[in-house]
């Protein structure tokens, strides 16, 4: 139970959701959690119950569309800590109201999700990296969704910033991996986070269960375990890759469901 013993990890976007349930297993599983998050309260109460299992974290506001909060996050980091390991870029933001097709689409929701969710994580591995090349090599995993990997009828803006994420994860790794800084990506599907719980009706989750291939949704801890394992020595020869972690929900011909029911 010691998988990433005395790293030093940040978690951005951690208190709530996918973050939250990533810092709670870094922190079990031995590392030094920094969360931080917009909303500072949450991140607070997390770092506190991390204490309270007898891991060790502090908590930070972060406000993914300034540079000068993401470097302040780096620089806390290792005043507090001596180092940095390991970057968890978690922070994503999609609002369906603007984010439409790409005739109706807002422009400056174009530029807003750009700015959040590709050039925050570009500005965290600026500050981050050369920290890690001090430290000996590090492990930066980015969340991109597999919005990156599929057209959809809106989110044009959100699907287009994450493909970019997906790239930019394999730039990151050619350009650093003779310095022992490998970078991933993890893309989820659906996954069951409290936002996802309090506003997908229904409907909208049985539409995702009909074309999974397993009979279940994901939940946050599905993607902690793989950002773990990312983070982790087990992972010491692969960099450059997006693991998706999406219930099969894309990798069968999309007739699959109708033809079994037909065919009974």
């Amino acid at each position: 139970m010691a998988r990433v013993q005395n790293k030093v990890a940040i978690v951005t976007g951690g208190a709530s959701g996918i973050g939250l349930a990533t810092a709670y297993a870094l922190a079990k599983e031995g590392a030094k959690v920094v969360i931080g998050d917009f909303n500072q309260e949450g991140a607070v109460l997390a770092a506190k119950e991390i204490e309270g299992f007898g891991g060790q974290a502090i908590a930070t506001f972060l406000d993914a569309s300034s540079k000068e909060s993401i470097k302040g996050l780096v620089e806390k980091t290792v005043e507090t800590f001596g180092r940095i390991d390991i970057l968890f870029n978690n922070v994503g933001l999609t609002d369906l109201k603007k984010d439409l097709d790409v005739v109706n689409l807002d422009l400056d929701e174009w530029d807003r999700l750009m700015n959040v969710n590709v050039k925050s994580m570009v500005i965290g591995c600026k500050y981050a990296i050369p920290y890690m090349v001090k430290a000996g090599g590090g492990s930066i995993i980015n969340t991109t969704s597999m919005a990156g990997f599929a057209g959809d009828a809106v989110r044009t803006a959100y699907g287009a910033s994450k493909a970019a994420v997906v790239n930019l994860t394999k730039y990151i790794a050619v350009q650093y991996g003779k310095q022992k800084i490998r970078c991933n990506a993890v893309a989820p599907g659906l996954i069951l986070t409290p936002a996802a719980r309090n506003n997908l009706p229904e409907s909208i989750l049985d539409l995702f269960m009909k074309y999974n291939s397993l009979p279940y949704h994901g939940e946050p801890e599905d993607i902690a375990n793989t950002v773990l394992f990312l983070a982790s020595d087990e992972s010491k020869f692969i960099t450059g890759q997006t693991l998706q972690v999406e219930g099969g929900h894309y990798i069968a011909n999309p007739s699959v469901p109708d033809l079994s029911t037909i065919m009974g």
